[in-house]
């Protein structure tokens, strides 16, 4: 597998640097490290990922909320840090989606209609949008809004030319990052897309290598959670060539079976399909996830030169504060929208920023990854508990016989044996 190697690019550090020097030299696409400043009295927010300029962590995630102009404009009105596009691929002929097309799962007895959503399944497909309207659109929020990010999500099938094409013609609206989408767990598998790609690390090495090849912007690769391991297909996407990876996508789920009519939900005729998982009830499952990634990202790469997107039920500030505490260098946020509306951001920052005083953390990079030191294995855990309850019981708590009293502690050899 290839490898990367990173320079620093001279002039502005907040620059996108794109080059189109030919691909067979893998030079660099970023303009410089991650970067976040904290000359500031107030805790900073903004960060710069892979030469990306944000105001703040806070990514729009694939999907809905970014499937044309008219929302991801709202989204940079409310304040978004990043907006990344519906997926986009050559042919949107071939999708075509259904509806009904999500499934809701609320807590309380008997999944009350009154209960907190805690679950949200779709069986969505990709932009169904023409290709060509979507550039357009690309190009026009570029001109209005040139100095946010717009990154483009695309997939393509198993075909090295579409891939290139895909590539050019997303470059040529200005955007100014790719994520790849390798895993949408449903829909056309059988041509080679999305979860097919991120769960197969030899066909995931080769189309990372076309992409790498061709693309003179960042790319992040996002990954499938429907996999053992999630490490292997983030480790190959780094090693081919892209400078970030986003985690997770959707997971694989049946959301439940009517009781009176005993079809599935969601149901389409009386059918349904499989679908992708989100929402509050995927939280720990995404942590767990980035947590593994930021460990191997740390041990095996220089993961300052390196980004990682969190993803997974994040609906709160403190929602967010743990996936950078895992690492994460932005947090996207799909459903949360869908629930909440794009005004979310607002109270995603305040609630960063209550807990960024509260620990008198200046900058995002103060407190990122911060608590990957205290994951260990379940081996160390019975060591290092046996090891303390030795220590407790080397310290007498109270004197064991009248033999044990002294003179000279006698107020305090009194007070050990008081219970309040």
């Amino acid at each position: 597998m290839a490898s990367l190697k990173f320079s620093h690019s001279n002039g502005n550090p907040f620059a996108v640097t794109r080059h189109v020097t030919p691909r067979s030299t893998r030079p660099t696409r970023i303009g410089f490290k991650i970067f976040a400043s904290d000359n500031h009295s107030e805790p900073d927010l903004s960060v710069c990922v892979n030469g990306l300029q944000m105001p703040n962590p806070f990514v729009i995630g694939s999907g809905p909320p970014g499937t044309n102009y008219t929302v991801m404009k709202r989204a940079f009105d409310e304040g978004w840090g990043a907006v990344i596009a519906k997926t986009v691929s050559l042919d949107a002929a071939k999708v075509i989606n259904v509806t009904p097309r999500y499934a809701r799962l609320r807590a309380g007895a008997n999944g009350s209609a009154k209960g907190q959503i805690i679950g949200w399944e779709n069986i969505e497909l990709i932009s169904d949008r023409p290709l060509e309207t979507m550039l357009k659109e690309f190009k026009q929020l570029k001109k209005e809004y040139p100095d946010r990010i717009l990154i483009a999500s695309i997939m393509e099938e198993y075909n090295k030319a579409g891939w290139e094409e895909l590539i050019d013609r997303v470059e040529q609206t200005g955007i100014d990052a790719i994520e790849v989408n390798f895993s949408c767990p449903h829909g056309m598998p059988e041509r080679k897309m999305g979860a097919a790609v991120g769960q197969d690390c030899a066909l995931l090495e080769e189309v990372c290598g076309w992409i790498n090849a061709k693309a003179t912007v960042p790319v992040w690769a996002k990954m499938t959670p429907n996999i053992t391991d999630i490490t292997m297909p983030a480790r190959v996407a780094l090693s081919s060539g892209c400078e970030g990876v986003a985690a997770i996508n959707t997971i694989m789920s049946v959301m439940g079976i009517s009781l009176d009519t005993l079809r599935p939900e969601p149901c389409v005729e009386g059918y349904s399909t499989p679908g992708g998982y989100s929402c509050k009830a995927v939280h720990p499952i995404a942590l767990a996830k980035v947590m593994s990634i930021a460990k191997m990202m740390k041990s095996e790469f220089n993961d300052k030169d390196y980004s990682l997107s969190g993803i997974g039920g994040v609906e709160t500030g403190g929602d967010a504060a743990e996936f950078i505490l895992l690492g994460a260098n932005t947090v996207q946020v799909c459903t949360g929208v869908m629930m909440h509306g794009y005004g979310l951001v607002k109270k995603l920052c305040d609630e960063l920023k209550d807990f960024m005083k509260k620990h008198n953390f200046k900058s995002i990079e103060d407190f990122r990854g911060v608590s990957l030191q205290y994951f260990t294995t379940h081996t160390d855990l019975v060591r290092r508990q046996q090891e303390a309850i030795r220590e407790r019981k080397a310290i007498k708590k109270g004197l064991q016989s009248d033999k044990e009293w002294t003179g000279d502690g006698f107020v305090k050899e009194t007070e050990s044996m008081v219970s309040n």
